[in-house]
């Protein structure tokens, strides 16, 4: 039987709300739609551990964040790990190409694909001349190396001015062909081009955008600066006394107190997000002329959303939906038996992404992954199905948050300040109402802390004791079974 080629599109930051078929009133992505509405959309997607490297380590990996050992956002921590979604592909008969962002260490790391065109985007890590000069962008980034052929040696991908975290913006300043999110699509379509036809084919493209800095070209930007926005969601348990101490902070996670400032950074992101949308289009249309359209899956996610001053909040890393829920969507060619399109509620993970696309490529699933296939509900009839979903974050040696979140509600915990909130996400989607002393939710909340209990039970941080949530812990950003 004829393996299926994969084609994997992944976003940075895409918030699992910004797609038009999805009901956003302001941003448009025709292409995304096009491929949602002939495909299966996954609505309750999300990333356990919402910031870029866990969020991709349980991608390639399919294991859960307690054994990926991934629990926050740290730089300089080798990539040590028995299997990898593209190391599976590769030894089992795929040629696979990865284009665009990965964010492992070390930088170069291939993960099992047979090659690499990398562009992470601005990493403060892989800048720094306290690293080994072989680990710098200036030598690893294949982007960099692009740009300034065309641009000259002082040419960078930071040159526009606006900061990788920041809600400034500003529109690209070169010629719009030369963005890195053209770029990936012009290597992807030189790889279709180029590659073994005798081989089924596994393609990562892999974009940096819509994570900041926002810099879609300026034709995008006009798409927006003059509209009204939908404006962020305002809750009831908000303190608006943190973002007036720190919303001047040009990346402060606690957003912006200017008003005009937060609506050019929607208008950026959207901007952004359109802009990969219209890439991607590009890409689509290149697999039908080449023939493989409908030979292919089609797989587009994000490692985890934007906070877009939701709630006061802004980047990634918090429990709330802007930060945790993704987009997904599957689509499965013609030649391939599938289902008709339909919209999915299963609890999805990004950690189920590695067993799909095994499952649809015939290779045995490894041991140790903690993700399920989704094959079954695409193609059959049959479904896999999980309850609940743990996700957390850990900031730094004393800060940390989890989550327990289902399809119809969400329950919160803080664990350097005990403080626990509920949301009912069925009613309340952007999470504006925290019922967390609301007695009729009294049982509900019990449930999910006991969930989450359970779940934290004989971690190293120390978060319980089998029976309660306990404060005074040492949360870590990497487990030590890792290290």
């Amino acid at each position: 039987m004829k393996k299926p080629n994969i084609i994997l599109l992944m976003c940075d930051q895409f918030r699992g709300d910004c797609l038009s078929f999805n009901g956003h009133p302001d941003v448009k992505t025709p292409y995304l739609d096009t491929l949602a509405t002939t495909g299966i959309n996954f609505d309750n997607a999300y990333s356990a551990c919402p910031s870029c490297i866990p969020a991709r380590v349980a991608l390639f990996t399919g294991k859960s964040q307690k054994n990926h050992g991934r629990v926050g956002y740290e730089d300089g921590i080798p990539w040590n790990y028995d299997h990898m979604l593209a190391e599976e592909l590769s030894n089992n008969g795929y040629q696979t190409q990865c284009i665009g962002k990965m964010h492992v260490d070390p930088p170069r790391l291939s993960c099992g694909f047979n090659n690499i065109k990398l562009h992470d985007g601005y990493l403060a890590h892989y800048r720094s001349n306290l690293i080994p000069h072989y680990q710098h962008q200036e030598v690893t980034d294949d982007y960099l190396y692009y740009l300034k052929d065309k641009e000259g040696q002082t040419a960078d991908f930071n040159v526009t001015g606006p900061e990788c975290n920041s809600w400034i913006t500003h529109p690209w300043i070169y010629e719009e062909k030369l963005h890195p999110t053209n770029w990936v699509v012009d290597e992807s379509i030189r790889f279709l081009k180029t590659r073994d036809r005798t081989k089924p084919f596994f393609l990562m493209s892999s974009f940096v955008r819509p994570h900041q800095p926002f810099d879609a070209p300026k034709s995008y930007f006009d798409m927006y600066k003059d509209k009204s926005l939908r404006e962020p969601a305002s809750g009831d348990w908000v303190d608006p006394s943190l973002t007036e101490k720190y919303g001047s902070i040009k990346d402060s996670i606690y957003g912006c107190k200017d008003k005009d400032l937060r609506h050019e950074a929607m208008c950026g992101y959207y901007a952004c997000i359109t802009h990969v949308d219209h890439q991607i289009g590009r890409l689509i249309t290149s697999l039908i002329e080449d023939g493989t359209y409908d030979d292919s899956i089609i797989l587009f996610l994000s490692d985890h959303g934007e906070l877009l001053f939701d709630n006061n909040l802004y980047r990634k890393a918090f429990p709330y939906e802007g930060s945790t829920h993704i987009p997904l969507i599957i689509h499965v060619g013609d030649n391939i038996k599938h289902k008709a399109p339909f919209r999915s509620d299963t609890l999805v993970e990004l950690r189920d992404i590695m067993p799909t696309i095994l499952d649809f490529a015939g290779i045995k699933i490894p041991k140790g992954v903690d993700g399920f296939s989704l094959v079954p509900e695409i193609c059959g009839d049959k479904k896999n199905h999980r309850d609940y979903l743990h996700g957390e974050h850990s900031f730094h040696s004393s800060l940390s948050n989890h989550y327990i979140v289902t399809k119809s509600d969400k329950f919160i915990w803080y664990s350097e300040k005990n403080e626990e909130q509920y949301f009912n996400l069925k009613d309340d989607p952007r999470e504006e109402y925290n019922l967390i002393n609301n007695k009729l939710y009294k049982e509900r909340i019990d449930y999910l802390r006991n969930c989450l209990i359970k779940e934290l039970l004989d971690r190293e941080e120390g978060y319980t004791d089998g029976f309660t949530l306990k404060t005074g812990c040492n949360p870590v950003n990497t487990l030590s079974h890792i290290l």
